[in-house]
């Protein structure tokens, strides 16, 4: 594999920053990644050279930035192998793009006495949702365990599926574990007894290739800022038919055909679900990072990855008294751990006085801290610019850390 480490980091002026008067080391990209330059400056030339709203003039700066923000719409469908480009609608985030899916398809489709199949290793924003569309509908959630290894017991699947289950919500890589889940049998399991399934994608895009006429997923959502983009921009991919079926999530500007007093005919999809002016310069300058990603390969940004899990999980396993929570064969860039009597917000204060940013806390992932029994876990999480240096002056300061604490 070749892999030009030391070019992809040149691409990101902050990984020069000292904080504490340390090199910073950052290990925190599972809540967010930090930006290259491509994204910086085609954040800055929009707003220097043709912004324009879009979809909505005929004069040059809005023509230019429509065709723009569309080509991004193509580039998405793309990266993700989706069947149209009518398929990609661009929200905020994940979180939007669940809620959108609770909203709309929840309005078209649940009924009262209904069930979701929530697994029990979701995101917050992947449980939330459910429940409140549950509590509106007099519908259900049906948890679907884990095992203590960090791996969803898909074995039950078949006996949790019944004429009632409308739906399966289940996370592509946990943010937690790192458990790569075995979506597409998941789906395949679902589909025979005509059950769809959303998928939560924000923590697989950036770290393995996904292709979603393959796992034949009926909804997947991501996020722009998980992937080295800009905050603010989502994506959620839903089938065609199922995106004509399912009533608008919001109701405004963009989204209509025609509007009278007496009634409103609404636009085709995707617009039908992106209403009022989106994160335009934000779904552009998306766009870089879409070509970074492309252009050093899903793959190779796996195996990258991958090594550095390998070598990272080796090293935190020979200090005396640490746990790691989710211990599957497949993984992404992800690692959870506590040190037997000391808190993780303890642990992750101290290392960031070492220049060490990482992430200490539930997570957003309660219920998965209930399983545990914990409070909290300190958290590694990979990008495609750390190296084995950087899990070396990791250990380093959990070294001293320890020291200290103890």
């Amino acid at each position: 594999m070749h892999f030009d480490i030391d070019k992809i980091r040149n691409y990101f002026p902050v990984l020069r920053l000292e904080i504490y008067n340390k090199p910073l080391v950052y290990l925190d990209n599972a809540a967010s990644t930090q930006k290259p330059l491509q994204v910086l400056m085609a954040y800055e030339k929009i707003h220097n050279d043709y912004y324009g709203n879009i979809h909505r003039a005929a004069h040059y700066m809005a023509d230019r930035a429509t065709s723009d923000f569309e080509a991004v719409r193509k580039k998405a469908g793309n990266f993700i192998n989706a069947s149209s480009e009518k398929e990609i609608i661009f929200t905020k985030g994940t979180t939007e793009s669940i809620n959108l899916v609770a909203s709309s398809f929840g309005e078209q489709f649940i009924r009262p006495g209904d069930e979701i199949i929530v697994t029990e290793m979701e995101h917050h924003s992947n449980i939330v949702p459910w429940q409140l569309l549950t509590i509106r509908k007099g519908a259900k959630i049906i948890k679907l365990p884990i095992s203590d290894i960090g791996e969803l017991q898909t074995g039950l699947i078949p006996e949790l599926i019944n004429a009632k289950t409308k739906l399966i919500a289940v996370t592509h890589v946990s943010n937690v574990l790192g458990t790569i889940n075995p979506v597409k049998q998941i789906i395949e399991t679902a589909h025979a007894r005509g059950v769809p399934v959303f998928v939560d994608g924000a923590q697989a895009v950036q770290h393995l290739p996904v292709d979603v006429q393959d796992l034949d997923a009926d909804f997947y959502a991501f996020s722009a800022h998980k992937m080295y983009g800009p905050n603010g921009v989502g994506v959620l991919y839903g089938k065609e038919k199922w995106l004509e079926q399912m009533p608008p999530y919001q109701g405004g500007g963009e989204m209509i055909s025609e509007v009278t007093f007496e009634k409103t005919t609404f636009s085709e999809i995707p617009f039908k679900f992106e209403a009022g002016t989106p994160n335009i310069t934000g779904v552009i300058s998306f766009g870089a990072a879409i070509d970074l990603l492309t252009e050093i390969g899903l793959a190779n940004i796996a195996e990258w990855e991958n090594s550095l899990l390998l070598y990272a999980t080796e090293m935190l396993k020979s200090i005396k008294g640490l746990n790691i929570y989710g211990e599957s064969g497949k993984k992404s860039g992800v690692i959870s751990f506590n040190i037997k009597e000391i808190h993780p917000y303890d642990l992750g204060m101290l290392l960031d006085k070492s220049g060490i940013a990482l992430r200490s806390g539930h997570h957003c992932a309660d219920p998965l801290m209930k399983y545990y029994n914990i409070p909290g876990t300190v958290r590694v999480s990979f990008g495609l610019y750390n190296t084995r240096e950087e899990i070396d002056r990791l250990m380093a300061a959990l070294a001293r850390a320890v020291e200290m604490l103890k």
